[in-house]
């Protein structure tokens, strides 16, 4: 401890943020692979015990995440400006909700219960960010984890709000089908008939809209890149 400033070897430092990053990345993956069960299988959430023990010791570590990485920033209040939403979203709000009896709509739960997912997707933008070789690069793989991971759970949404009550989406499959058009802007003959699937498909065309472009400037970069080592090697020879 020098100055109040907790002090680690760099290399024991590196591995134990690879550690707690790997850690994070399975356990989001796996609080997507408990929504998508429950949501294939119409299963109320908050009767389902395990997700709701799962989710909140998935939170518990989130926030341990935060607390241990904090101090092992080269600048704290860098950290802290940039991470504090993410320590908000690691709060489980579903058990506190479930715990204090609110009365809450079930659509107002099931919004709820995406908060914690949400922390997980933005952590997944980032381990991907962390492996990539240039800033560029990991801007693009960056946004691309999180237009897909958004891409499937949009589908999800947009099959458990809708499947009841518009024929148009059968079964997960057009759910998927009309995700991937949204995002796209082309659109499809599938027109959404709630709200939180309106709202759904607003959040996934404005990702599109801001992806492609980014698509652009990587696909050139990347261009700019090979013809510059081509023209090295040229030289050289």
């Amino acid at each position: 401890m020098r100055g109040g400033r907790l002090t680690i070897r760099p290399e024991l430092r590196d591995t134990a943020i690879n550690a707690l990053h790997a850690l994070i990345l399975v356990l989001s993956v796996l609080l997507i692979v408990f929504i998508s069960i429950d949501t294939f299988r119409h299963t109320e959430f908050l009767q389902n015990r395990t997700y709701m023990h799962f989710q909140f010791w998935v939170c518990i570590v989130f926030i341990a995440d935060f607390f241990i990485e904090w101090p092992l920033a080269a600048d704290r209040r860098r950290y802290l400006r940039h991470r504090i939403l993410f320590l908000l979203l690691s709060v489980p709000w579903l058990n506190i909700l479930d715990i204090l009896d609110l009365p809450l709509t079930e659509n107002e739960l099931y919004w709820v219960r995406f908060i914690p997912l949400a922390r997980g997707v933005l952590a997944m933008s980032i381990v991907v960010g962390y492996v990539s070789r240039n800033r560029i690069t990991s801007v693009f793989a960056s946004y691309t984890s999180v237009m897909l991971a958004f891409l499937y759970l949009g589908s999800l949404i947009f099959l458990y709000r809708e499947h009841p009550v518009n024929p148009q989406v059968p079964d997960f499959g057009a759910a998927l089908w009309w995700a991937c058009m949204d995002a796209t802007t082309t659109g499809c003959e599938i027109q959404p008939v709630t709200m939180a699937g309106k709202v759904v498909g607003m959040v996934l065309a404005g990702m599109g809209m801001v992806m492609f472009p980014l698509f652009t400037v990587y696909i050139t970069n990347l261009a700019r890149q090979i013809a510059t080592s081509k023209g090295t090697r040229h030289t050289e020879s």
